[in-house]
C-alpha cells in the first residue's frame, strides 16, 4: 500500500439526486472503467486502491470498510440498498447462467445490442405518437372549465367525460389469460408484461419464475425494491425479460446501477466511513476546539492589556494549535481523541443485537440461501422493502441522552488504508493548526502592553 499524499482530500460528496449517469457506459470505456475501478480520476479523487470498489465488493478489506459495512451505509445513511443488492444478485446470476449444466439454456436466447436498441427506438417513437394525440385533446376542452387538464388527456375512441375504467385488482380479476391463451395466476410480473405490450413469456425458460421475482421486486411500479429507472429504462427491460431470461436482457440497468454504485455511493462511503465519530461526538469536538480558541484569544488579549511580560502570551500559542488542530479534525468528522487511539465509534445499529450487524461477510453461495430465506438480512435477494423504521434499535438509540452518544462504544479501525488517511488528515490538521497559531502568537506578542491593570 502507497503512501498518500500530504495533499490528499477526501473524496467530495455527490448528491444522489443530482447524479448524472454517464452517457459512456463502463463495458464500453476501458479508459473509463479502469479509472472508475481505482478511484483516481474525476469525482472520485481521495480513494486510495486499497479502499476501491471492487475490493470492498470481493472482500478484500477490513471493517469498518466490507461489504457489510457498504450495505449498511446504503441502508440507514443513503436509503439505496437496492442498488446493492440488484448488483450482487445480478453478478451472482450471470455466473449460475453461465455455468448451468441444463440443457434448456437454448430456451434463453442472448438480447443483443441491436435488439435492445431497436426496442428504445420503438419506445420512443410511441411516446412521441402519444404526445401528438395529445394536442386533440387540448382542442376539445378548449374555452371550457376542463381546459386546464386536457393536456394530460388521451382521446382513444371514447367520450371524455365517461368515467375511466379502474385497473382489475386481484379480487377483481384472480386469474390471468397468457397472450398464448394459457390461464394462469395474476403476479405483478405477469401485469407488468401485459402493461408493456409483450407477449406472456414461456414459463419453461430456465430461471423464469427468479426473473419473474426480480421483476416484482425491482423493477415494476410500487416494487418493494423499485430500483430508479426512467420509463423508457423500465419498459425496455419489461420487454427484453419477455423474450428471453438471458443476463444480456438485464445488461442496459445493470450498467446504470454499477456505474451509480461506483461513481456516487462509493465516493460517498469512503468520505463518511473515514469519520470516526458519531454526530454527537463531530459536535462536541468542534465546540471543544471552538471553545478552546475563543478561551486562548480572551487570554492572550487579558494578557496584552495587563502589563505583563510578552513572553507569557506565546503560551498560548499551544491552547490555539490544540484548539485549531481539533475545529478543522472535526470539520472533517474525526475526533483527534478517538484517532490517537485509532479507534471509531459503534454505529447506532451495531450497538443492539440485529441481524443485519453480524461481522462476518457472506459469500455467493450464501447470499443465494439468504435470498430463498426471505426476510430479516439485507443481503436477502428478495427480500421485503428496506425499511428500517421498525428495527428496536431505532427507538433504543434516540432515547439514548447526548453525554452517552458523545462517550459511546469505541471499537478498533482494522482496515490499515481508513488508519493512513485518518493519519494523513490528522497531520495536515496539526500542520493548519500550527500556522494559525503561529500566526496569531507573533500578532499578540508583536502588540506592546496596555498597562492598564
Amino acid at each position: 500500500m502507497g503512501l498518500l499524499s500530504p495533499k490528499y482530500r477526501r473524496p467530495k460528496y455527490i448528491d444522489r439526486e443530482k447524479f448524472q449517469r454517464s452517457d459512456t457506459s463502463l463495458s464500453e470505456n476501458d479508459e473509463s472503467d479502469e479509472s472508475l475501478k481505482s478511484g483516481r480520476s474525476g469525482t472520485l479523487s481521495g480513494i486510495p486502491d486499497a479502499l476501491t470498489f471492487d475490493r470492498i465488493i470481493n472482500g478484500g478489506t477490513c471493517p469498518p470498510c466490507t461489504i457489510r459495512d457498504f450495505m449498511n451505509y446504503l441502508l440507514y445513511i443513503e436509503h439505496a440498498a437496492e442498488n446493492l443488492q440488484f448488483y450482487l444478485w445480478y453478478r451472482d446470476y450471470v455466473k449460475r447462467f453461465n455455468e448451468a449444466d441444463t440443457s434448456d439454456t437454448w430456451l434463453s436466447p442472448e438480447w443483443t445490442q441491436e435488439m435492445e436498441d431497436e426496442t428504445i427506438t420503438r419506445i420512443q417513437k410511441d411516446a412521441v405518437d402519444k404526445m401528438r394525440r395529445e394536442p386533440k385533446a387540448a382542442e376539445i376542452f378548449k374555452g371550457t372549465i376542463f381546459e386546464k387538464g386536457a393536456s394530460d388527456a388521451v382521446i382513444e375512441d371514447r367520450d371524455p367525460f365517461s368515467t375511466p375504467p379502474s385497473t382489475p385488482g386481484k379480487k377483481d380479476a384472480p386469474s390471468f389469460i397468457s397472450n398464448f391463451g394459457i390461464p394462469g395466476r395474476r403476479t405483478p410480473a405477469r401485469d407488468a408484461f401485459g402493461a408493456a405490450g409483450a407477449a406472456q413469456p414461456f414459463t419453461i425458460q430456465p430461471f423464469r419464475a427468479e426473473i419473474n421475482r426480480v421483476i416484482a421486486t425491482y423493477i415494476t411500479e410500487d416494487a418493494p425494491r423499485q430500483l430508479n429507472l426512467s420509463d423508457k429504462e423500465t419498459k425496455s427491460a419489461v420487454l427484453a425479460l419477455a423474450y428471453t431470461t438471458h443476463p444480456s436482457a438485464l445488461r442496459s440497468i445493470a450498467r446504470s446501477i454499477e456505474d451509480t454504485l461506483r461513481r456516487q455511493a462509493h465516493p460517498n462511503f469512503i468520505r463518511w466511513t473515514i469519520c470516526n465519530g458519531n454526530p454527537a461526538r463531530v459536535c462536541f469536538a468542534v465546540s471543544l476546539g471552538a471553545g478552546l480558541i475563543v478561551c486562548a484569544t480572551i487570554g492572550a488579549l487579558i494578557l496584552t492589556l495587563s502589563s505583563a511580560p510578552r513572553g507569557y502570551r506565546a503560551l498560548f500559542a499551544i491552547i490555539w494549535t490544540l484548539g485549531i488542530a481539533t475545529l478543522i479534525a472535526g470539520a472533517k468528522g474525526m475526533c483527534v481523541v478517538l484517532h490517537g487511539l485509532h479507534h471509531r465509534h459503534v454505529r447506532p445499529w451495531e450497538l443492539f443485537d440485529t441481524p443485519s450487524s453480524k461481522p462476518s461477510t457472506p459469500d455467493e453461495s450464501e447470499l443465494e440461501e439468504q435470498g430463498k430465506e426471505g426476510k430479516g438480512n439485507s443481503f436477502d435477494s428478495f427480500g421485503s422493502s428496506n425499511s428500517y423504521e421498525d428495527e428496536p434499535w431505532v427507538a433504543r438509540y434516540e432515547k439514548r441522552n447526548i453525554i452517552r452518544k458523545v462517550f459511546d462504544r469505541e471499537v478498533w479501525i482494522q482496515e490499515p488504508a481508513l488508519r493512513q488517511i485518518q493519519d494523513v488528515i490528522f497531520v495536515q490538521s496539526m500542520l493548519m493548526a500550527l500556522l494559525g497559531a503561529g500566526v496569531l502568537t507573533a500578532i499578540f506578542v508583536a502588540v506592546p502592553a496596555g498597562n492598564y491593570f
